[in-house]
């Protein structure tokens, strides 16, 4: 490996470490100062005092070996059976703690494939049936355990369509897949109409709650003007259901990284377990992807659905709900911006209304204002996910919203400039297989040999990057044409 970078021969002082990882520190999204609107799920100052806390303690075990720690197994066990409670899981629903929703979703995928091969091995390849909202996770669990993952479209509101669902089920399919909600615009797909095709056609029913499903049974018990709207069933009181993943590092503010995975019954666990007899160390026997497993993670999942409950999670469903309908209506009060689809979680999606400004070139002026916003494709929006703090912030961020807005409406131009006509054409353009080939670039280059040694902060995929310089060229040149053709009379 060729870099600069190696272990230095002495030891640093403490000191100097610290004054480095404040230094690289530096570099990150202010998720402190509530600028960014993912990645980070924030309770309270003081809960993440008590994590550090818990964490550090169980910093060193593992739970690749619940006979040696068997304090941390109960703290799983625990874990499982408060979440199959909150989920109205029935008496034998069962499940693990994993690193995080990723590997919860690919634990799925294994366990219908194996599924399938014990009682349909006719079936050569199985196939999962997924909205094209699901998570990216499904498609890299399907690379990596030859399971097929067909992607259907969604329905006029956003949510996953059965009719569609319905012709798409073939010889292969072995599962069908709901979001809970989905994470691009925060809406419930249609559970119960799934899960009833599922179960009528023999299918597992996986259903993907890594966002919300320790937001979801909080927000149902609120008043129903305190909700943005009605929340549709989604767990296992949906008979058909057999699976269900949840973060509990999300909306259940524990730290990174803990997901848990649920089933109906053992019938469906056993699937995800690897058991190796004939290894000379010893027989092998691991519930999940991991063979070490963390001891940290486990104890302060434990340790927050133990300090929040359930009184301290509705409340923060109540407050999380009020800001979620401040935002949207403030959104929709800005001329020519729109929520899209009707959520009824705190995860929102803002794009144009018919004739409205540019949604990206609008995200180009709030990240120019210090804002931290994601964009959806398929149609375009600006991805927002809330947590408490937001509260304190939310009247800047509409008023940078609208000025954003109003800029854009007065400037089309701008819809040429920046990262703007990427985002905006990216998707309507017969590229896909060109941006796939230089993303890949793009990350062989962050995580290559000389990577170590780079002074350039790690960015998301820049998608400037992404595409060629002539597309990329092409693309500024159609867009300021285009506007100047607007602007005539």
């Amino acid at each position: 490996m060729s870099s600069s970078t190696a272990i230095p021969r002495e030891g640093r002082s403490h000191e100097s470490i610290r004054k480095t990882l404040g230094e690289l520190a530096a570099q990150d999204a202010d998720w402190r100062g509530h600028r960014v609107f993912s990645l980070v799920y924030q309770h309270t100052d003081a809960h993440d005092v008590f994590l550090k806390e818990v964490h550090s303690r169980f910093m060193s075990t593992n739970g690749l070996n619940p006979m040696a720690f068997q304090s941390l197994k109960k703290m799983e066990a625990d874990v499982v059976a408060m979440s199959a409670d909150l989920f109205n899981g029935p008496p034998g629903a069962v499940g693990t703690l994993t690193s995080g929703g990723t590997e919860s979703i690919l634990l799925a995928v294994l366990a219908y494939r194996e599924h399938a091969r014990r009682h349909r091995p006719w079936v050569l390849r199985p196939e999962i049936l997924v909205p094209s909202s699901a998570h990216p996770a499904f498609y890299k669990a399907g690379h990596l355990f030859g399971v097929r993952i067909t992607r259907v479209p969604l329905g006029s509101d956003f949510r996953a369509d059965v009719a569609a669902t319905r012709r798409r089920i073939g010889f292969s399919t072995v599962a069908l897949v709901g979001s809970a909600p989905c994470y691009p615009y925060g809406v419930v797909d249609p559970i119960s109409e799934l899960a009833e095709l599922a179960s009528k056609r023999g299918l597992g029913m996986h259903v993907d709650a890594c966002l919300g499903g320790y937001l979801l049974p909080f927000i149902e018990r609120l008043a129903p003007e305190e909700r943005l709207k009605p929340v549709p069933p989604w767990d296992f009181r949906v008979p058909g259901v057999t699976s269900i993943s949840a973060d509990v590092h999300k909306y259940g503010y524990a730290a990174k990284g803990a997901s848990t995975i649920l089933y109906r019954g053992i019938d469906w666990l056993k699937h995800q377990f690897t058991v190796e007899t004939d290894w000379c160390g010893g027989i092998y026997a691991s519930p999940t992807l991991a063979g070490t497993r963390p001891g940290g993670p486990i104890a302060a999942a434990w340790a927050a659905l133990n300090a929040l409950g359930q009184s301290g999670y509705e409340a923060n469903a109540r407050d999380l709900m009020a800001l979620a309908r401040k935002l949207v209506a403030g959104v929709n009060e800005v001329p020519g911006l729109t929520v899209i689809g009707e959520p009824c979680t705190p995860v929102l999606a803002i794009g144009s209304a018919p004739g409205g400004p540019a949604i990206n070139a609008v995200g180009d002026r709030l990240e120019s204002a210090g804002w931290n916003v994601d964009r959806v494709q398929n149609p375009a929006g600006l991805h927002l996910i809330l947590n408490p703090g937001h509260a304190s912030v939310a009247d800047f961020f509409l008023a940078d919203l609208a000025a954003a807005a109003r800029e854009v409406r007065d400037h089309p131009e701008l819809a040429a400039e920046g990262s703007a006509p990427l985002y905006g054409m990216i998707a309507k353009l017969p590229l896909r297989g060109v941006v796939r080939h230089n993303v890949l670039a793009l990350l062989q280059e962050m995580y290559g040999p000389d990577a170590a040694g780079s002074s350039a902060p790690a960015t998301s995929v820049d998608l400037d990057g992404a595409v060629p310089v002539m597309v990329r060229q092409a693309l500024r040149v159609w867009h300021r044409v285009r506007s100047r053709l607007t602007a005539l009379p």
